[in-house]
């Protein structure tokens, strides 16, 4: 392997500061990018589709759990994929394993759900055997082909109003290899992540910055904001605004 130049503290950190004015201005396109997803237009569906799951039947409505928004991911786990019966596609089995906890998305209002063809108690045995968690569900009819999942894995993002769901994005290819954080789910979503410096149209939800975060078992017993975390996450947030003022963040 050859090895790049050997340099001085002062120079190392002259160049990292070249590359963080780079870093910086894919940051910002990656937020201006999300505001313009945001604004995307939104497709009625229209179909009644029908999943199994470990409770029985589901329609498309009950995969939100109640939250507005849905993030379904199509698993290519089922006979005749690589891997079966044992071991779902590598691929999907490795974008599994980045997932992080469920509780912080949930708190945002979102859903996250993965689908297959697989009869349930395959998916729960693979599951067990992997130490995942999210709920996973065993698609009937033609959503994986209505929906550009059924010969390659893919995100599909929905919103609820009321009984009527909408489609307000898809990725899939090398746009999901980077799925998995809280932040990679929220960015997807029509509501994005929910706080006050995001570019966002008139009257969607936001809170302030932080102040949602939580440890994930605590989202349920504090209803708000606790006033120890809100001063330690102001003083943070205060922190880093004058050192990216200062151009050394």
């Amino acid at each position: 392997m050859q090895r790049p130049p050997i340099v001085s503290l002062q120079a190392w950190e002259a160049t990292r500061r070249e590359l963080l004015v780079k870093e910086k201005s894919q940051m910002r396109a990656h937020d201006a990018l999300a505001a313009e997803r945001r604004r995307m237009p939104w497709m009625a569906v229209e179909q009644a589709y029908a999943f199994e799951g470990p409770k029985g039947r589901a329609s498309l409505l009950d995969l939100f759990e109640g939250r507005r928004q849905l993030v379904v991911y199509r698993a290519f786990f089922e006979p005749g994929v690589f891997g079966w019966p044992d071991h779902a596609c590598r691929g999907c089995s490795l974008g599994a394993d980045q997932v992080a906890h469920l509780a912080h998305l949930n708190a945002r209002d979102t859903t996250l759900v993965y689908a297959s063809r697989a009869p349930q108690a395959d998916i729960a045995r693979l599951k067990a055997k992997m130490g995942w968690d999210m709920p996973w569900y065993t698609i009937t009819d033609s959503f994986d082909a209505d929906f550009g999942v059924d010969e390659w894995h893919g995100h599909n993002v929905f919103l609820r109003d009321g009984e009527q769901v909408f489609r307000t994005y898809f990725i899939n290819n090398r746009g999901d290899e980077a799925m998995g954080t809280t932040w990679s789910y929220l960015d997807l979503t029509p509501l994005g992540r929910q706080e006050v410096w995001e570019d966002s149209p008139e009257g969607y939800p936001q809170t302030p910055t932080y102040k949602w975060w939580n440890w994930h078992d605590n989202y349920t017993a504090e209803a708000s904001p606790d006033p120890k975390w809100v001063s330690v996450s102001d003083a943070g947030e205060a922190a880093f605004r004058k050192l990216e003022t200062s151009g050394k963040a």
